[in-house]
């Protein structure tokens, strides 16, 4: 049975941490990003922050329980992703690619140019899992200043250099 989506309420806010700790464990496979596993998810407080905004949506199983969530940010005609995360028990089976559809739906009802994000252009979860479902990568060179400091952010976090990405997908 697939994962019924709809957007987060506030009292989602409390499991979450627990879906993105939970879906980080897959980078143990990766010798150079296992450290990833042990990192600490997004706050409680932010995601709260990114429900109030209605810019957040979850998955949930038969006992209507989220087992994954799509938490993003509007910046002016761009909605950014910020965090995709899905239960292992629940990965491979269509529900990161049920939550960027509630996104892109709302990026189009929304009149929105464009659903952004950043992600690991190697790790076959993210940037090869985004560019199935539309989305490009940025040149490093025609990056918009908004995406050109999360990037920069994210190497000072510790991330290897050019490890990264900015993708795009255009609404129209």
């Amino acid at each position: 049975m697939p994962a019924i989506i709809r957007l987060a309420v506030p009292e989602d806010a409390q499991c979450l941490p627990a879906i993105e700790i939970c879906a980080a464990q897959a980078f143990r496979m990766i010798d150079e990003l296992s450290w990833l596993a042990d990192s600490p998810p997004m706050s409680i407080e932010r995601h709260n922050q990114l429900i109030a905004l209605s810019t957040c949506w979850v998955a949930l199983d038969a006992e209507s329980r989220p087992q994954g969530f799509l938490s993003a940010e509007r910046h002016d005609n761009d909605l950014h992703i910020h965090e995709l995360s899905v239960m292992q028990s629940m990965q491979g089976q269509g529900t990161g690619r049920h939550l960027i559809e509630a996104a892109k739906d709302y990026a189009r009802s929304s009149r929105l140019g464009f659903v952004t994000l950043t992600t690991f252009t190697n790790v076959p979860w993210n940037a090869p899992f985004y560019a199935r479902r539309g989305f490009r990568t940025k040149a490093a060179t025609d990056l918009d200043p908004r995406l050109a400091a999360i990037l920069r952010e994210e190497y000072r976090y510790g991330f290897a250099p050019h490890s990264r990405c900015a993708m795009v997908w255009p609404v129209t």
